[in-house]
């Protein structure tokens, strides 16, 4: 399956707006008969909140760490938005000194709100509420936009959303000029100014989503994997581990049972499909590999 899972890792990275993530992939280390701290570096799209033709999927990556280099080898190739939450290792992306890519990051709001979630759990706290509610507008308007196409919700944002966002900005200002740094609305409220540039980024392109919730869902079955596996039993497990994942997660995504596409498409290649006609073999294309045998 092996060609498959690059065909599909390909295939998203045509893409001019895509997800991504990582997530701990725990792997044993057969000379310590210890475990080592691997992860899965996450690609997904899904264009169906805006009405894209093009078919949801998701690529995990086995990578032994998670520094930015490996998200610039991953997306190599790779031009357009990449959605992603606040981890510093992206910023290796948008570096000053690449010149073979052009990348823009769009934030996540529901990492914003959540800084601020955790802050109210703990007693009173005004500002994080005020915080909170403001967020909670923004994503009033986008349940309503959810499902018009890319110009649609970009009208709907100018018109509804872009002064919400404009005070927010001056709230983030006047608050950080009265908080203390150190403090944990403080640095909430650091980690929003932080990202603002890639938070309102959804203003300006209507394919934007307001937060990369799409990608969380997409991982949740690795982290249930983790708890009843523990780990992989080496680096090339692991890998496996990844591919399969990747191929089992975007046929949910496509509505296709995994069984079925497996013994379809492990029949297709066992009879001789021809390699360079391997995209034929992606999840999206199950019922023509079901009717079509000679594909």
């Amino acid at each position: 399956m092996r060609p498959v899972f690059d065909a599909l890792i390909a295939d998203l990275k045509r893409s001019t707006k895509l997800f991504m993530d990582e997530t701990r992939a725990p792997v044993l280390d057969p000379d310590s008969r210890k475990t080592k701290t691997g992860y899965f570096w996450t690609l997904a799209r899904d264009d169906r909140p805006w009405g894209g033709c093009a078919p949801p999927g998701v690529a995990f990556t086995h990578a032994p760490g998670r520094g930015g280099i490996h998200a610039e080898r991953i997306l190599q190739g790779f031009s357009g938005i990449l959605q992603v939450d606040g981890y510093a290792g992206h910023n290796r992306l948008i570096a000053s000194d690449r010149v073979d890519a052009d990348i823009r990051l769009a934030y996540c709001w529901a990492h914003a709100r959540r800084k601020l979630v955790e802050i109210t759990r703990n007693g009173s706290a005004p500002i994080a509420e005020d915080g909170v509610k403001r967020i909670g507008e923004l994503y009033r308007i986008e349940a309503e936009l959810r499902g018009l196409v890319p110009d649609a919700r970009l009208a709907g944002r100018q018109e509804r959303s872009a002064q919400l966002v404009a005070d927010m900005q001056a709230w983030l200002v006047h608050n950080r000029a009265r908080i203390a740094v150190k403090s944990p609305i403080g640095e909430a409220v650091a980690y929003i100014a932080k990202y603002w540039d890639g938070l309102k980024l959804f203003l300006s392109d209507g394919r934007i989503e307001i937060d990369s919730n799409t990608l969380e869902r997409t991982i949740r079955p690795i982290a249930l994997n983790r708890k009843n596996a523990l780990f992989a039993g080496h680096d090339a497990g692991a890998e496996n581990w990844a591919m399969v994942a990747s191929l089992i997660e975007t046929y949910k995504l496509n509505a296709v049972d995994p069984l079925a596409y497996l013994t379809t498409t492990l029949t297709a290649i066992v009879n001789g499909h021809k390699q360079g006609r391997i995209d034929k073999l992606l999840p999206w294309n199950y019922p023509a590999i079901q009717s079509n045998s000679h594909l």
